[in-house]
């Protein structure tokens, strides 16, 4: 039986509220589908640690911003991420905090660095990037620590 895009189920923000989570899944909605992820390996943590550390330093000596360890990022009811990362410019930053704590709305730049399997790759090149895109984000960082390669995409 083939499933038609009207007979889809639509994941909203409330959706997430009902599912148990725990420390080794993250739950995400792209255009209303869900995805589940799990911990991501030691070399994807080691390369989110380093490139948080450099944008630390530099955002502390310049006072222009803060970067982000994944924060949760609300666009619509129906588009919850949580990036990788993230830097917020320290003028945006106050107006995106929701009082949840979570991003309500697009930070300058999102880094997502790539977790094993060709799920987890096309979701990060292609439903990521659309949805970044989309949103306003002005850079959008796509990560390969495997190959130790940075892909740069700017909006």
């Amino acid at each position: 039986m083939t499933q038609t895009a009207a007979d889809k189920t639509r994941w909203t923000r409330a959706d997430l509220y009902l599912l148990e989570a725990d420390e080794w899944e993250r739950y995400e909605i792209i255009d209303g589908e869900l995805f589940e992820t799990r911990a991501p390996h030691i070399g994807h943590q080691d390369a989110v640690g380093r490139i948080y550390s450099r944008l630390l330093t530099w955002s502390e000596d310049t006072g222009l911003g803060k970067p982000l360890i994944t924060p949760g990022l609300i666009f619509t009811d129906a588009d919850n991420v949580i990036p990788d990362m993230v830097w917020v410019s320290s003028q945006r930053l106050p107006e995106l905090v929701d009082e949840e704590g979570h991003l309500a709305g697009a930070p300058e730049l999102v880094v997502e660095v790539l977790s094993l399997g060709s799920t987890n790759e096309r979701r990060d090149r292609e439903a990521k990037l659309k949805l970044y895109s989309v949103q306003g984000v002005q850079e959008y960082w796509i990560v390969s620590w495997r190959l130790r390669r940075v892909e740069i995409y700017l909006s």
